[in-house]
C-alpha cells in the first residue's frame, strides 16, 4: 500500500472531481475533508458510509480512506500534521489529539450538531475564497479559520466519547485513552501488561489508577469501546461478519460472537436483526 505524505504542516486545496484521485493510499497525517457538494460512499479502513453536501470527514494518521462518488463532487480539504495540532495553544482542549483519533474509528461525519454544521458550511465557505485570492495576512486568516474547523469538529467528537471522559482528565489517562485508542484492533497491545510496561507502571497500579479516574476497569473500558466499534460496523458498513472479526483481532466468527453476546446479550446477526426493526 502506498504512504502519502504531506510536506508543509499545514495544507489546504479545494478539490472539483469526479473520481477520487488517490485509492488504497494510507495517510500519515490528518485530515478533514467538507463535502461542498455531491452524494457517494466514503470508505476508511474497509468501512463504507454515504456522504452528501454539509459532511466533514476526519481521517488520522495511518488511515486508509477513498471516496466513491456519483457523479460530480466538490470537496474541501485540509490536511495537517501532529506537530500543528501540538503548536497551537489550545485554550480549553487538552490533549487535542486524544479527541481527533476517536472519530476515526467512527468513520462516520464528524458534525452532529445542527448549528455548527451552519457554522462549518460558513467557515469552509471564507476558507475556499481565501485559496482563491492571495491578499496580505491571508496565511494568518487561513490558520485561524482551519483553528475554528478543527474546534467545532473537536467538540462534536466530545459528544460521542465515552460520558466519564473529560478532556481536562489527567494527562496520562489521556495519553492512555489515546494509546487504546489507536491499538483498539490489536489485542496483544490492549493486554493490561502490555499498556502497564509502555507507560511505565505496574499492571496493578494501572488498574486502580485507571478506574479512580474514569470510574470503571481498564479491560470494561477496552470491551465498551470495542463493542460500539462492532456495533457501528453493523449499523453503517457492508462488512461481514468475519470481516469484523478479523479487523478487531478476534480468531473468527465463534470468538467475536460469544464476545459480543456476553456484553449485548445477543449475537452479531441477533443484533442485526433487532437494528433493522
Amino acid at each position: 500500500m502506498a504512504k502519502e505524505n504531506i510536506y508543509q504542516s499545514l495544507e489546504i486545496f479545494y478539490e472539483k472531481i469526479d473520481q477520487c484521485p488517490l485509492r488504497d493510499r494510507q495517510f500519515n497525517f490528518f485530515e478533514l475533508v467538507y463535502v461542498i457538494s455531491g452524494i457517494g460512499d466514503h470508505v476508511v479502513n474497509g468501512n463504507k458510509i454515504a456522504y452528501s453536501a454539509g459532511d466533514l470527514f476526519l481521517i488520522t494518521p495511518n488511515d486508509c480512506h477513498e471516496f466513491n462518488l456519483e457523479g460530480i463532487c466538490e470537496f474541501m480539504v485540509v490536511r495537517f500534521d501532529e506537530k500543528y495540532i501540538r503548536e497551537y495553544q489550545w485554550k480549553s482542549i487538552d490533549h487535542i489529539e486524544c479527541l481527533l483519533y476517536y472519530a476515526s474509528h467512527l468513520s462516520g461525519s464528524v458534525l452532529v450538531n445542527k448549528d455548527d454544521q451552519q457554522m462549518v458550511g460558513l467557515l469552509i465557505q471564507n476558507l475556499k475564497k481565501t485559496t482563491e485570492y492571495q491578499s496580505v495576512y491571508n496565511e494568518d486568516l487561513t490558520r485561524h479559520l482551519v483553528n475554528a474547523i478543527i474546534v467545532i469538529a473537536a467538540r462534536n467528537i466530545a459528544v460521542m466519547r465515552p460520558r466519564n471522559i473529560s478532556s481536562h482528565t489527567d494527562n496520562r489517562i489521556l495519553q492512555i485513552l489515546d494509546y487504546i485508542q489507536e491499538h483498539i484492533r490489536n489485542p496483544k497491545l490492549l493486554k493490561v501488561e502490555a499498556i502497564a510496561e509502555k507507560f511505565g507502571l505496574s499492571g496493578t497500579y494501572l488498574g486502580s489508577y485507571f478506574r479512580k479516574h474514569c470510574d470503571e476497569s481498564i479491560q470494561h473500558y477496552i470491551s465498551s469501546y470495542k463493542i460500539r466499534l462492532i456495533e457501528h460496523r453493523l449499523s453503517f458498513s457492508d462488512k461481514r461478519v468475519h470481516e469484523i472479526a478479523d479487523e478487531f483481532g478476534f480468531t473468527d466468527e465463534s470468538h467475536i460472537n460469544k464476545f459480543f453476546k456476553r456484553h449485548k446479550g445477543l449475537s452479531l446477526k441477533g443484533y442485526k436483526t433487532e437494528m433493522n426493526h
